[in-house]
């Protein structure tokens, strides 16, 4: 009666290091092409594309949403997404003119969203680089949420803070945000239903 208990336990170890293995694996060959060939793919864009081809400004503020659209006055042959409030407070072409540069997003309700919505429209129109602007505080946040959704796509994106007196984004704020590119990466959801806004 032992050996056969004896048996079954070392079938069941057996079983629970296999299992064990490839969970090792697979999160090791999610995180080579997640580290890997991401960097890869943006080096590519930035050999293709060394000037950026459009422009992102990420709403919410009207000191950076002013500053994205003198920005955009001052390159004019780039068009601007931004999701904003506040651009009727700027003597601007009409957005729904055929000949505005300017692009109005309201499908993002968060930064993630202000990524994740434009991404699939950016490739469509073959961009690999492009601005980014948002303020200094938020660039982090900004930046980590861009490497994932954008670069996973071949974007690149320039930065170009706004500055402001606030204290940078916790590393918290930024670490669940990374963690929603992943879910929208591998499910394309990006959990937006589910955060809070803190």
């Amino acid at each position: 009666m032992s050996r056969v208990k004896t048996t079954s336990s070392s079938k069941n170890q057996r079983f629970q290091y296999k299992r064990c293995r490839f969970v090792c694996l697979s999160t090791a060959a999610v995180l080579f092409v997640l580290f890997g060939i991401i960097p890869l793919r943006l080096a590519i864009a930035l050999e293709r594309s060394p000037l950026p081809q459009a422009i992102i400004a990420l709403g919410g503020d009207p000191r950076r949403e002013s500053f994205a659209v003198d920005f955009a006055l001052r390159h004019p042959p780039l068009e601007i997404w931004i999701s904003s409030p506040y651009l009727k407070a700027f003597n601007l072409p009409d957005p729904s003119s055929s000949r505005s540069r300017i692009h109005i997003d309201r499908r993002a309700v968060d930064t993630v969203t202000n990524f994740t919505s434009l991404v699939a429209e950016f490739k469509q129109r073959y961009f690999q680089h492009v601005y980014l602007i948002t303020s200094d505080f938020h660039m982090a946040r900004a930046k980590a949420i861009a490497f994932f959704v954008f670069g996973s796509q071949g974007i690149a994106v320039t930065p170009i803070s706004v500055p402001s007196n606030q204290q940078p984004e916790s590393w918290f704020h930024i670490s669940r945000d990374v963690c929603r590119t992943w879910l929208w990466m591998f499910t394309g959801r990006t959990g937006a239903s589910l955060k809070s806004e803190i």
